[in-house]
């Protein structure tokens, strides 16, 4: 969990992400109703109960007090969850469970690897972006973007040639259509991509290598193991 110091201006193209601080992952249990922490995690939903959890990327689990936010998520939804811990669910399976107070809920761009055709070669587009951050959640693959615009919808896709499956390094390129936007202002995002069409029969883990093009004509380049 990361503890919130000041208020979040939070908004990405996908809702922009900004004015934010982080500290370490640690939680003080004797000012816990006064704290805002923030953690991305993936929704939960029990149909039976109406009841949802919150599965944050660190681990915990997070179980809110009220199912006043029931109908307006969706099942295995990715978010930017802003809450306050109440108290510590007991379970010896799990020792990392929270009652929380939900403060806020920001959805997170979540998709799937592109099969990349020569048509979609202009809408994929071959604009840069910059890498701020990266990491592997099971089969979510995050990244923590930035990039210039200021006034058009920008789209950032994971894309594969046709046949790029049969090697490994599996090759995956991080594509960015700016959509003709100004380079007025510097702007963030956080985007997901789900990497379960990259499994093979018969196999428990693929490698895979992302790569991009960040400003000045620099590249990117992380390889990584999808184990499953």
């Amino acid at each position: 969990m990361k503890k919130l110091i000041f208020y979040l201006s939070v908004g990405f193209l996908f809702s922009f992400l900004a004015g934010c601080d982080w500290l370490d992952d640690t939680f003080d249990n004797q000012n816990s109703r006064d704290n805002a922490w923030i953690g991305f995690g993936l929704i939960q939903k029990d149909t039976v109960d109406k009841a949802f959890t919150i599965e944050l990327d660190n681990g915990a689990i997070l179980f809110p007090e009220t199912n006043g936010w029931y109908d307006i998520v969706a099942n295995h939804q990715r978010v930017l969850a802003n809450y306050t811990i109440t108290g510590t669910k007991q379970d010896s399976l799990n020792p990392i469970q929270y009652y929380v107070k939900i403060n806020s809920l920001r959805n997170i761009l979540y998709k799937g690897i592109l099969d990349i055709t020569p048509a979609m070669e202009d809408s994929i587009g071959h604009d840069p972006i910059h890498v701020k951050d990266h990491w592997l959640k099971d089969n979510m693959l995050n990244f923590e973007l930035s990039y210039l615009g200021g006034s058009k919808i920008h789209y950032i896709n994971l894309v594969r040639e046709p046949g790029a499956s049969a090697t490994e390094p599996v090759v995956l390129q991080l594509r960015h259509n700016a959509n003709s936007d100004p380079d007025m202002i510097r702007l963030s995002a956080v985007v997901t991509f789900d990497l379960s069409s990259l499994k093979v029969a018969g196999k428990d883990s693929v490698t895979f290598k992302v790569v991009s093009k960040d400003f000045n004509g620099d590249e990117f380049g992380y390889t990584g193991v999808y184990k499953y």
